[in-house]
């Protein structure tokens, strides 16, 4: 035979009538080993999925637990302060009918009065409310209404008793008088 029909007997023949048993058996084992590589890798990546979620559900607790906990410390501290508001409106009330009183008097309120503040400063409680300023039903509470050219359409012309929020929280709305308003 020459040699080229040696080459197109050859290649006449199919690849897998060619191969021997043995590369057979290696082929088998190797597809079998590429199936539990996949396998073992498609279980490595479910596990890393899993550890994941589970680090992304403990971060979600984290963080939901500590909005929770500052939540009950903002209202135990505006329950607190509600009850304490009546003593700050006595010492504003004795202050301002305090005209004829003795000067020590008068500085004795004082110093009580700006400890008190000071107080409810640290406490992030903070006042609002005075004349000028816009009404608004939501942090005001109008119990009288004027007509007065001194204002404009819709402000606070007195307030009677200020109002205190704790951060976004209102503690207690200030009671108002409303100028020019329908």
């Amino acid at each position: 035979m020459s040699e080229e029909t040696k080459k197109e007997a050859t290649q006449e023949i199919p690849e897998e009538e060619a191969k021997t048993p043995k590369d057979e058996k290696k082929a088998k084992k190797k597809s079998k080993t590429t199936e539990k590589l996949e396998q073992l890798e498609k279980a490595l990546e479910e596990e890393k999925d899993k550890r994941l979620r589970l680090a992304a559900e403990y971060e979600n607790y984290r963080k939901r637990t500590s909005a929770e906990k500052l939540g009950i410390y903002n209202d135990a501290t505006a329950k607190a302060v509600e009850q304490l508001l009546p003593v700050a409106d006595s010492l504003t009330m004795a202050q301002q009918s305090m005209k004829d009183a003795p000067e020590e008097f008068k500085k004795g309120f004082e110093l009580v009065s700006a400890q008190l503040a000071t107080s409810l400063e640290k406490l992030k409680v903070e006042p609002f409310c005075e004349v000028g300023d816009d009404f608004d039903p939501n942090l005001h509470n109008a119990v009288a209404k004027i007509e007065c050219e001194d204002f404009e359409e819709n402000k606070i012309s007195a307030v009677f008793q200020k109002g205190y929020k704790l951060g976004d929280k209102i503690i207690r709305h200030a009671m108002v008088q409303v100028a020019n308003c329908d």
